[in-house]
């Protein structure tokens, strides 16, 4: 027997009248159970043949080869062929016999004939190539029947009238609802791009979502996160997430992950996915996902932003390029400031979000031209967008011709992750080196500045960040350090801060190369000084 889901049996169908009055043809992908087949895709194959494509079809060698490789990947294999019959009955000839060569494999043919101007497929049946006859030593077909099953994603009542303006678009209609119900996409992290990504997938009707993400809600997420709300601060932005995702859409399927995403995990996460959406915003994350869907096959709809500027593209498909073709190796550590350093317009992440979203639905449906081997450039003070395109790497690490990297690393070491770019080489009074720079605590800083020693207080930031929230200090930022660096005193004693620590970092590492000794890096910036000295201090 053959089982075939009502939307891949529609499919076929729907090839044979697109090709007409040539034949079409195409291949049949799934399972074997027992004595019945189970079709669980279809993949079109071009009809090589030039003399006869009315009558007769051939799908050449290598496509084959490729359609089967790809089935391997997805865990399925060749269960079976088919092709159309123009004007005629759906009936194996002489010619689908001798051209039959797959033992046990179904052929399922479709007729298909020219009715009030439009080609319709009628009759669809399917025969095995059951083996030789002894006597004669020739082929034989079998008829096998054909159960069309109902998808288990078939819509009710309520869901068609949800997205009924989504279903009048030929491009969704009823089949392609149904692929959205059926996909199983992961969202990493629900902040500024996860909130308008998991939201608009929620109400498109993508039928699971995945959340990963292992942080809470605080006010400073509230500009631009805009699935949390003023009461949710304090608690898990997946059970805010997964509260405003069913009040959005009741159907969905939520799968939560509440934990750090590592080389460890990321696999087994990954697993029952179809497509992942990369929402993170730290550079370890970005190479995990990136290398993890390429070891995995899985598409990885890429965004990032960064103040007034965001981009995104698709990575890690079977054609297209990966993050490492753009990004071969990591930027120095502290050398591109986090958002929470940089800072970011908050609508910039929903802009982004959304685009995101629309890659997802784009490779879920099969329509339109997807982000890939092209990068999105957004500029947001202008208004503008551009794109550039990129190609495969083939000397690229993970997806190139020979790649070197077959497992997943440790990208925090890899990348130099603020909480292990120390070494823990102390150097008394429990200081730890980094670079070569001593980092001071908070509170260390407040017993000696009580204690009356004579320190300068570096300040890195921006004037408007020193605007909006200081510990004292002498305020030089970052980028005027090179030119103004004769206004300090090299003899002194100087500790830097700036509002996390990268920068500050970056600064004493500056200032050590230009001579100075006495230096020491302040651990946790200004937002550490407010959390464990003076909580007047604000955080921002």
């Amino acid at each position: 027997m053959l089982r075939i889901r009502t939307s891949e049996y529609d499919a076929l169908r729907q090839h044979g009248e697109e090709a007409y009055p040539s034949e079409c043809c195409g291949v049949l992908l799934g399972r074997v159970e027992q004595d019945t087949k189970h079709v669980v895709s279809i993949a079109r194959a071009e009809n090589i043949r030039t003399d006869s494509a009315h009558s007769r079809y051939q799908i050449a060698p290598q496509e084959l080869i490729r359609i089967q490789r790809e089935a391997r990947q997805q865990g399925l294999e060749i269960v079976g062929f088919y092709h159309s019959h123009p004007d005629h009955p759906a009936q194996a000839s002489r010619t689908d016999l001798a051209e039959a060569h797959w033992l046990g494999c179904s052929y399922v043919i479709t007729s298909v004939r020219k009715e009030h101007e439009h080609p319709r497929a009628s009759e669809t049946r399917s025969f095995v190539l059951s083996g030789i006859t002894t006597d004669k030593c020739e082929k034989q077909f079998a008829e096998e029947a054909i159960q069309v099953e109902a998808p288990a994603n078939a819509l009710t009542t309520e869901e068609i009238t949800r997205y009924a303006r989504q279903l009048l678009l030929p491009e969704v209609g009823l089949a392609g609802q149904q692929k959205l119900k059926a996909a199983r996409v992961l969202c990493i992290g629900v902040g500024g791009l996860g909130a308008p990504l998991t939201m608009y997938l929620a109400a498109s009707g993508v039928g699971t979502l995945g959340l990963v993400d292992c942080d809470v809600v605080e006010a400073s997420n509230l500009h631009r996160q805009v699935i949390h709300g003023t009461g949710d601060i304090g608690r898990s932005k997946l059970d805010s997430a997964e509260e405003r995702l069913r009040a959005i859409n009741p159907n969905v399927k939520i799968v939560k992950f509440e934990t750090h995403l590592n080389r460890e995990n990321a696999m087994e996460i990954f697993r029952d996915f179809d497509i992942l959406a990369d929402g993170s915003d730290n550079f370890p994350t970005r190479y995990l996902v990136n290398d993890a869907c390429v070891l995995t096959g899985k598409p990885n709809v890429y965004a990032s932003v960064d103040r007034f500027a965001g981009q995104a593209s698709v990575f890690a498909t079977q054609i297209g390029p990966c993050y490492r073709c753009l990004h071969p190796v990591p930027p120095p550590p502290g050398a591109v400031p986090s958002c929470a350093e940089g800072g970011v317009l908050g609508v910039l992440p929903g802009l982004l979000g959304i685009l995101q979203a629309t890659e997802v639905l784009k490779l879920i449906l099969g329509v339109g031209e997807p982000l890939i081997g092209r990068v999105l450039q957004v500029d947001a003070l202008a208004l503008r967008f551009s794109e550039f395109k990129l190609k495969k790497n083939p000397d690229c690490p993970v997806c190139g011709t020979h790649p070197s990297i077959t497992q997943l690393l440790d990208y925090e070491e890899i990348c130099g992750a603020p909480d292990l770019l120390a070494k823990n080489a102390h150097v008394g009074n429990n200081t730890s080196m980094v670079n070569g720079i001593p980092q001071m605590e908070p509170a260390e800083l407040k017993r000696r500045l009580d204690a009356g020693e004579c320190i300068c207080v570096l300040d890195v930031r921006e004037p408007h960040e020193f605007a909006a929230a200081q510990m004292g200090g002498r305020l030089i930022p970052l980028n005027d350090l090179p030119q103004r660096v004769g206004e300090l005193d090299p003899t002194q004693e100087i500790v830097v801060h700036c509002k996390l620590g990268g920068r500050s970092q970056r600064a004493a590492e500056f200032l050590a190369q230009a001579g100075f000794k006495k230096l020491h890096n302040l651990s946790g910036g200004i937002q550490a000084w407010s959390e464990k000295v003076d909580p007047a201090v604000p955080k921002y």
